[in-house]
């Protein structure tokens, strides 16, 4: 098992160029199960979750192969509902997603329990819900069995706004016979492109963007084209990988129309930067000093689903807050243990109250040290990561599967800003 270790307190700098979103990348493969023809998709994160789905995808008959780094040609000429890898299954969330796209194209699927990071319970009754909507039949016994002869569109209210099971919902609903409304979906940026792939495809979906999607089912969609955008989340981590080291750095491509809510956000904690066209620029110079609410209260920033701020950000943002003058409350009311690594960040220095699992007290500015650890999960370990280019001394950060799970050879990038960080076998 591989680990890295790591020199803190080198400044970073220099240009750099995310890679493709994850997040997009698995459903947009999942999508390419709901035609026959080939699929070329461009810019594919090569991670280990990707792989993953990619897998699951050839062990349903799916013929995938690859054009040149980054792209691959995705042919679901003939597919097939097997019994798919129950530890393929257990190691990420995405599996779900191939429900809603085979039981639209095949009719069914025998699909293990999804897994993924463990950051708390996380539920799957939003797809069984959307499905059923639509005439499907779903079934639970240690293993879920989707079903139906032919969808029927439907008026589907989400009973939470969950991106997974919009996605499943827009899938299923594409080929389903008659006109789909789903209230309550998820807007995410993943959520927009899969909507654009399925749409180049030959689907009908209007209301792009927004959180009530219209879906005209069609009876066929056709082969496509389509380049997978930048990853928002890789762009936040090496903002704050520049802002942990005082450094400079570039990052191009980094799909800045995405960065209202998040730029809002990490200004109340004294972290700005610039945009230049499609660039974000990281200045060295940081106020790096929270701001107090009206009255001189301490603030709260609490995720909310988009355009609200992210989840998958609160780890990062913690770290950020350790660094900044002043007090905040940090609240992550969607998952129970998103807080729990913030232990190994007071092994470092920093002063966090952990007020229960979805909040902590942040006092900043901490000094923090070097530390052995372990990544518990792909954000809380990115984030330790950025603690640990931050501290003085050395750190050696174990378990680092968990963080290339989403992040694409983020040692070689980080190396390349001038990082001192080594990949070492245990």
């Amino acid at each position: 098992m591989d680990q890295f270790i790591i020199e803190g307190s080198i400044p970073l700098k220099g240009d750099i160029t995310p890679s493709g979103n994850k997040n997009a990348a698995l459903p947009l493969l999942a999508a390419c199960l709901l035609t026959d023809e080939p699929v070329i998709l461009h810019n594919i994160p090569e991670i280990r979750d990707v792989h993953i789905i990619r897998c699951l995808l050839e062990s349903l008959g799916v013929e995938i192969s690859t054009i040149k780094p980054h792209s691959w040609r995705i042919h679901a000429g003939e597919v097939r509902p097997a019994d798919l890898d129950p530890d393929l299954c257990r190691k990420i969330r995405a599996s779900i997603l191939l429900a809603g796209p085979m039981t639209a194209r095949a009719g069914e699927l025998h699909l293990p329990p999804p897994g993924g990071d463990v950051i708390g319970r996380r539920r799957v009754d939003t797809h069984i819900l959307a499905m059923k909507a639509m005439g499907a039949q779903v079934n639970y016994d240690r293993t879920f069995h989707f079903s139906a002869k032919r969808l029927i569109g439907a008026d589907i209210l989400l009973d939470e706004a969950s991106v997974t099971g919009t996605e499943n919902a827009i899938m299923a609903s594409a080929t389903a016979k008659g006109n789909t409304i789903l209230r309550n979906a998820a807007s995410e940026p993943h959520v927009q492109e899969l909507c654009h792939l399925l749409n180049s495809m030959g689907a009908k979906i209007s209301n792009i963007g927004s959180n009530t999607l219209n879906i005209e089912g069609v009876d066929k969609l056709h082969g496509s084209e389509f380049t997978i955008g930048p990853d928002y989340l890789e762009v936040v981590s090496f903002i704050g990988a520049a802002v942990a080291t005082h450094g400079s750095i570039r990052i191009h491509q980094a799909a800045p129309q995405y960065m209202d809510m998040i730029a809002l956000v990490f200004k109340r904690i004294g972290v700005e930067w610039l945009v230049e066209g499609k660039d974000i620029i990281v200045p060295a110079e940081q106020k790096l000093e929270i701001e107090p609410d009206l009255g001189g209260a301490i603030p709260e920033i609490s995720v909310m689903p988009w355009p609200g701020f992210p989840s998958d950000l609160m780890s990062i943002a913690i770290v950020m807050a350790t660094l900044s003058k002043g007090s905040i409350l940090m609240h992550d009311w969607m998952y129970p243990s998103r807080m729990y690594f913030t232990d190994k960040l007071v092994g470092m220095g920093a002063h966090i109250v952990l007020c229960d699992p979805h909040r902590a007290i942040v006092q900043g500015p901490s000094h923090l040290y070097g530390e052995k650890m372990e990544s518990p999960d792909i954000r809380a370990g990115i984030a330790l990561l950025l603690a640990a280019l931050s501290a003085r001394g050395k750190s050696i950060i174990r378990n680092i599967s968990q963080i290339e799970r989403g992040y694409e050879k983020v040692d070689e990038k980080l190396s390349a800003l001038g990082a001192n960080i080594k990949r070492v076998d245990e």
